[in-house]
């Protein structure tokens, strides 16, 4: 199987979600601290900013805001902000000669740590570091600048300038940290997909080898003995009845669903196929139905688990007792199914049946023991009688 399909399947649902939950917090963060930017723009008190300049510097906020809350454009509108803010920046800086107040913080002091976030969300890490590294040494060299260099501008731009560059690199190794969990556990849910998926891809192959070698034994082999033993036009006719079927279900083998559909069957419909089955094997027969009026209809798998291993006790029947007393017997209630296929033949030794001959051993008892059902076998000198059975399990209540 190839490795990117097995990757690409579980997607990645964590990595998915940490990016969303980080651009509300953006959104969220970004729009309380721009409000707190703004106030400080407009008002007396504060350091007002150049109108043209402060539109631009709020228009692209606002418009990351939106987009991060709405989950639409985030990336896009985060990068704008992120390559935008050192620009806006600088040109505050050149533009704006006003002597600063070492005891108040301009507008752009309250989006350095927005800054950081949105290069969090729109680039990759090196690009956070260089936005996040420019922007602090712009708005320390700006506010150094115009001060004049003065001590009491030092102290107050050094004290600023490192929280906010405390917070930034928070914000970055936060993310990358968060990160780096989510994709490991993406990565390690899409190897466990792919190991669950190459388990299932060889318990598939290994059941359909069973099948395949139980369906030379049932067909193929059936019919090359029988062809081989024919000597009357009775034989005759049997033998090639026997190789259609068994050219029938080997063209069925190839289809995707060589069990069978897994819809649901009732017994009347097992009754019928058996009838057909016996019919194609030389024995027209008519199954005695012995079925509840509240019978339930059975699951696919284990109707045609039943239905092939009671084929396989006919063709035995056949082939074995010449359909001597030949009889089948339906009986279905609301939780299960039997079916008795008896002969009147002399019976066999499970003694002297060899290791490998799998018509017993294989196609019916391993075929009902395989979907939860069971299969008995009663013989002597005066006939064989196999049932198989299956039955809804009851899960018990802690």
């Amino acid at each position: 199987m190839p490795q990117a399909s097995a990757r690409e399947t579980p997607g990645r649902f964590t990595r998915a979600r940490f990016e969303r939950i980080l651009q509300l917090l953006t959104g969220v963060g970004a729009g309380v601290l721009g409000v707190q930017a703004l106030i400080v723009a407009v008002t007396a008190d504060g350091v007002p900013m150049d109108p043209l300049l402060a539109i631009a510097l709020f228009a692209s906020l606002g418009l990351m805001v939106v987009a991060c809350l709405a989950g639409f454009g985030a990336r896009l509108f985060a990068t704008v902000f992120a390559l935008g803010f050192p620009v806006i920046l600088l040109v505050w800086g050149l533009s704006d000669r006003a002597d600063p107040d070492p005891h108040l913080q301009p507008a752009p002091f309250y989006l350095l740590t927005v800054s950081a976030a949105a290069a969090v969300v729109g680039l990759p890490l090196r690009g956070q570091i260089a936005v996040v590294a420019a922007v602090h040494w712009l708005y320390a060299n700006i506010r150094l600048i115009r001060g004049g260099w003065s001590l009491e501008i030092w102290e107050s731009t050094v004290y600023d300038v490192s929280i906010a560059l405390l917070l930034g690199i928070l914000v970055l190794v936060l993310a990358w940290m968060y990160r780096g969990i989510a994709t490991g556990v993406d990565e390690a849910r899409a190897q466990v997909v792919e190991t669950y998926t190459a388990a299932r891809v060889a318990e598939a192959s290994e059941s359909e080898r069973v099948e395949i070698a139980a369906l030379m034994h049932d067909s193929v082999l059936a019919a090359l003995i029988a062809a081989e033993r024919a000597r009357s036009p009775r034989e005759r006719e049997l033998a090639v009845a026997m190789a259609r079927e068994a050219l029938n279900r080997l063209a069925n083998a190839e289809s995707d669903d060589p069990q069978g559909s897994d819809d649901d069957v009732s017994a009347e419909q097992i009754a019928r196929e058996l009838e057909a089955r016996a019919g194609e094997l030389g024995s027209e027969l008519t199954v005695d139905r012995r079925i509840e009026p509240d019978a339930r209809v059975f699951p696919g798998r284990p109707a045609r688990a039943i239905a092939l291993a009671a084929t396989q006790a006919l063709a035995n029947a056949v082939q074995h007792a010449d359909a001597e007393g030949l009889a089948v017997r339906l009986v279905a209630d609301a939780r299960s199914i039997e079916v008795w296929v008896e002969d009147e033949g002399p019976g066999l030794d499970f003694d002297a049946i060899e290791a490998d001959r799998l018509g017993i051993r294989g196609s019916i008892i391993a075929r009902m023991s395989a979907v939860g059902g069971s299969a008995d076998i009663h013989t002597g000198a005066h006939g064989t009688m196999v049932v198989v059975s299956w039955a809804e399990q009851i899960e018990e209540e802690p």
